[in-house]
């Protein structure tokens, strides 16, 4: 396990200096001067000139790209001061740097991945699992059919529409806001409980149909009909030998998943105008602000090669077969 761990994290080490390469080329192949963006309206060309002497701007492409890579992982050094590694440049428009607007605004994103996650997966395992148990009742069409219908919508669509019934009509909550958790849990909770609740929504809808599906063909594989027929209860071969089972190919989406919410924060951001790194980079791409797209691609790249490995590890978890290969 120590090893196939190692080989991963090599290899994301690899792949990310792979993407950052890649970003750097790709933006700053661009033929637009980068000091004129961050010097803004009525500039001089002597402005221009010391802005770009401060971002390094004036040396050769291949300096410049050692000194990006270079600081990710040991800091740099800009006019304005030290920027500490992780450091992923300096935001043309704020002049902040990249790594602190990223982690400023990362908790709110972080909190609606984590706060969707909890209630997808507990609403979507649990109703797919209630479905496989009552197969062919009542419950388990109403279940099917209530997934079917949820799956249809979008958070664009169904959001507006909550906030009209809850919040506009109703008054039971107030708008959404980001309040953190270490200050105030309740307050937390209750500023995020309507993205939530939408963006579990249209997850619930997907994991209600997988789990139900691999748990029903769990229940036909040898081991569990022998497991019955060495007269363990019901409960008992349900839990036990097909639930763990059925889990690896929800894992597999599940770590997908995750960075399609990450990437989904974008519009769950816009829709309940809350300021995450989604928004982070969608404003950064209207400005213009290359250093901080460049930053938010690198950070997204991370956290999905991350996911990756924790997915992996959960594989050797679930599956000891995994463990031996």
């Amino acid at each position: 396990m120590l090893q196939f761990l190692v080989r991963r994290l090599i290899g994301a080490f690899v792949i990310m200096f792979l993407i950052g390469a890649f970003t750097f080329f790709l933006f700053y192949t661009i033929p637009q001067d980068f000091a004129e963006l961050s010097c803004g309206k009525n500039c001089t060309p002597e402005n221009i000139a010391v802005i770009r002497e401060n971002l390094g701007l004036d040396k050769p492409i291949t300096a410049q790209f050692w000194d990006f890579m270079s600081g990710i992982l040991l800091g740099r050094d800009f006019a304005q001061g030290h920027c500490s590694a992780p450091c992923l440049g300096m935001s043309f428009d704020t002049k902040e740097f990249v790594w602190d607007s990223i982690m400023d605004r990362f908790p709110l994103t972080l909190s609606l991945t984590v706060g969707g996650l909890v209630i997808f997966l507990f609403l979507g395992l649990g109703s797919g699992l209630l479905a496989a148990w009552k197969r062919g009742t009542v419950m388990d069409k109403l279940v099917s059919g209530a997934s079917i219908v949820l799956s249809s919508f979008q958070i664009y669509f169904l959001g507006p529409i909550v906030l009209g019934i809850f919040v506009y009509n109703a008054g039971i909550l107030d708008n959404p806001q980001y309040q953190p958790f270490t200050e105030n849990p309740w307050a937390w909770v209750v500023g995020l409980i309507i993205p939530w609740c939408v963006m579990a929504t249209i997850f619930t809808a997907q994991y209600t149909r997988m789990s139900r599906s691999t748990m029903i063909e769990q229940l036909q594989e040898e081991h569990v009909r022998t497991a019955r027929a060495k007269g363990m209860k019901q409960r008992y071969v349900f839990f036990r030998y097909a639930w763990r089972g059925s889990l690896i190919p929800i894992v597999t989406i599940l770590g997908m998943d995750l960075s399609a919410l990450l990437s989904g924060a974008v519009v769950t951001e816009f829709t309940f105008d809350l300021a995450g790194i989604g928004r982070l980079a969608v404003d950064s791409s209207l400005t213009k602000d290359l250093p901080v797209t460049m930053g938010v691609m690198l950070f997204g790249a991370f956290f999905i090669l991350l996911l990756n490995i924790l997915v992996d590890l959960a594989y050797a978890y679930i599956d000891p077969r995994v463990r031996l290969n």
